[in-house]
């Protein structure tokens, strides 16, 4: 009899014997139908063998799912996720398994766009020089971080290397932070490569199409694969190019269940398929700046827009209070989107708060709107007035009187972006505004739909959230205004500048992209703090390695390695002693260790959530290898604690806290 040695999407750290029915051919790398307990999942067959200590308890092997197993290069990256991000195996292994599908069909060529015929403009020095770079490391295992201004022409890079690379032979895989993003790169790729099979991968498709997509990147058929996160655990027999755009972004980092880092993972399946990746963004996350600046990534500039007819946008601030701001809009912006709409170009108001204010507040006491499940206060919303936590979704309507005064004078705090439009609706009577924020893409091909309408001009003002904040090519939008920036500048998040920076970096470049000379209006009230200095300087590179410094005083990410435990239950108590113990548990452990050091446990920014008590234990090595040691003894001696009461899990690298 042979036993399957199969890995099962459940959190356990086990994984489950079968027996393998005569006639039924098994191997490591198949994915297999079996039933655990009263149900039948889809787990990874991990190993076979002769032998098994639960001869008498053992269930059949039902079915394998597919004809093509995983490769080796895959089953190696699952068994990684596992080992480094502290995962049990069956959940690590539950990430590279095919998806399921209840529908197969042929897979479609992709349409002829419009652009196929208009071709793609030449390519400019800077650019050729870094495509040549790339190519130069074929067959090679090459991180190049392409660093370049907004509208410097990366994806112009990424897919110039991309067609020398498909022409001999290779497979391109493209990762994209946001859902939002794939359905215009991937007009862009049929447009650069007329005829390329190219297919999507991301949770919006259907359970049909999703399989479609990865059997024609598994055998090997689709040419360029474009995706989210996910897409790197993708089968790419043929892979010979690696591209992660705008690699600073949050997104690419799972905040739950097994919480890898898609561009770190990108990194490793690149190294062990000996292939060259390249890094794309106008503000590189400090990760990757250090490791450009130390000589372990190489270093390609665009510092020029790639339109020779563009130019950078102009930086200028203006006051976020006084008595000259009305609706949150200060004199300067308000003449400045006057004198654009009088020559019918476009604006962009940002802020990234959607509902229509953050809060609702009492005029006569200390009444805030706060969430009964979440330490946060509840948004309030409009048509239908509504007060919603963005946390938990809890939905309520706004009371008619302060609960605690019973004064009916309730006020909205803040503005957000249906506050904001209403504003701008009443300001200019007769601009066209469209707001583009999660409440108005929730619909399918919604926000496709909405770019239809800037580009065909139907749109004078756009006001929204950081969904705008980078990708977008909009050739007549010249003016982008910024409001509530400083809100950033409060947070007790040591990456908090670091982020603000990025993020208006980003939505600053969306001005001024073709040949109208754009601007940007900024309104803050630290004019003079580093953050605006520089971005008014266009100076991310002396930023980056400003705040390089003095994350190495600190001790701070990247100069050092962190790992977070994070415990969440009904009871504050139950928390309490949970990490109380996890801490003398860990200190234990570490007795005479000290290149690990263990913190006390502190409530994270948000200490309740959906009605559980949440609290963290931080741990800190200057150095990689010992915490990666320490990490999985100390996991074991946790599952010693929790019982039932207790949720846990070990976040590693975690990019928030």
């Amino acid at each position: 009899m042979s036993i399957a040695r199969v890995a099962m999407p459940v959190a356990t750290w086990q994984l489950f014997d079968y027996w393998i029915p005569d006639g039924l051919a098994v191997h490591p790398g198949d994915a297999v139908h079996a039933r655990l307990g009263r149900r039948s999942h889809t787990g990874v067959v991990v190993g076979v063998d002769a032998s098994t200590a639960f001869l008498d308890r053992l269930q059949p092997i039902d079915a394998v799912v597919t004809a093509q197993r995983l490769p080796d290069d895959v089953m190696e990256l699952a068994a990684f996720v596992g080992a480094y991000y502290q995962a049990p195996p069956g959940m690590a292994h539950a990430l590279v398994a095919p998806p399921s599908a209840r529908v197969r069909k042929r897979l479609r060529e992709p349409p002829r766009s419009d652009a196929d015929d208009a071709g793609t403009p030449p390519l400019n020095r800077a650019q050729t020089l870094a495509v040549t770079a790339i190519v130069a490391s074929h067959a090679s295992f090459a991180p190049l971080l392409l660093h370049g201004v907004t509208g410097s022409g990366k994806t112009a890079v990424y897919l110039a290397a991309a067609a020398q690379c498909i022409a001999a032979g290779c497979q391109v895989l493209i990762l994209v932070p946001e859902i939002n993003l794939t359905p215009q790169f991937e007009h862009r790729v049929q447009a650069a490569l007329p005829g390329v099979r190219t297919v999507t991968l991301h949770s919006r498709l259907a359970a049909g199409a999703r399989r479609e997509h990865w059997d024609a990147a598994a055998n090997g058929t689709a040419q360029v694969v474009l995706c989210t996160r996910l897409g790197v655990f993708l089968p790419l027999p043929r892979l010979g190019l690696v591209v992660v755009d705008e690699e600073h972004d949050d997104s690419y980092k799972q905040q739950d269940g097994v919480r890898y880092h898609a561009r770190d993972l990108a990194l490793w399946r690149a190294r062990r398929r000996n292939v060259p990746i390249v890094l794309g963004s106008a503000t590189p996350s400090l990760e990757t700046w250090a490791h450009a600046r130390a000589g372990r990534y190489r270093l390609l500039s665009l510092g020029e827009r790639a339109d020779p007819r563009a130019r950078i946008p102009a930086i200028h601030f203006a006051p976020a209070r006084g008595q000259d701001v009305r609706d949150a809009l200060s004199p300067t912006l308000r003449d400045a989107l006057a004198r654009t709409l009088a020559v019918r170009e476009q604006a962009l108001l940002f802020i990234n708060r959607r509902g229509y204010a953050p809060s609702l507040k009492c005029a006569a006491c200390a009444w805030q709107s706060e969430c009964p499940r979440c330490s946060a206060r509840l948004v309030l919303h409009r048509a239908p007035d509504r007060l919603r936590c963005h946390h938990c979704a809890h939905t309520v309507r706004p009371p008619r009187a302060c609960p605690e005064c019973g004064n009916v004078d309730l006020l909205p705090a803040g503005f957000g972006t249906q506050r904001l439009e209403q504003a701008i609706r009443t300001a200019f009577p007769n601009a066209r505004v469209l707001r583009v924020d999660r409440d108005t893409t929730r619909s399918k091909n919604a926000f496709a739909a909405m770019r239809e309408q800037v580009d065909a001009h139907d749109v004078d003002i756009l006001v929204g959230t950081q969904m705008l904040a980078k990708g977008h090519d909009f050739p007549r939008l010249t003016l982008v205004g910024v409001l509530g920036a400083d809100n950033a500048l409060y947070s007790a998040d040591f990456r908090a500048t670091e982020r603000l920076v990025a993020l208006l970096t980003q939505v600053a470049g969306r001005a001024g992209r073709a040949e109208l000379p754009g601007s940007v209006i900024v309104q803050t009230d630290f004019q003079t703090h580093a953050a605006y200095r520089a971005l008014a300087s266009h100076d991310y590179a002396g930023f980056a390695d400003q705040l390089l410094a003095e994350r190495r005083a600190a001790e701070l990410p990247p100069a050092s390695r962190i790992a977070l435990l994070v415990a969440e239950a009904h009871a504050r108590t139950d928390v309490d002693r949970f990490l109380d113990d996890a801490v003398t548990q860990a200190r234990a452990l570490l007795a005479t260790d000290r290149a690990v050091q263990v913190f006390p446990p502190v409530p994270p920014a948000l200490a309740r959530r959906i009605g559980f008590e949440r609290g963290q234990v931080l741990v800190q090595s200057a150095r990689r290898a010992p915490l990666q040691a320490f990490l999985p003894r100390w996991r074991e001696a946790l599952a010693t604690l929790s019982g039932t009461r207790v949720r846990w899990s070990i976040d590693v690298d975690p990019t928030a806290f």
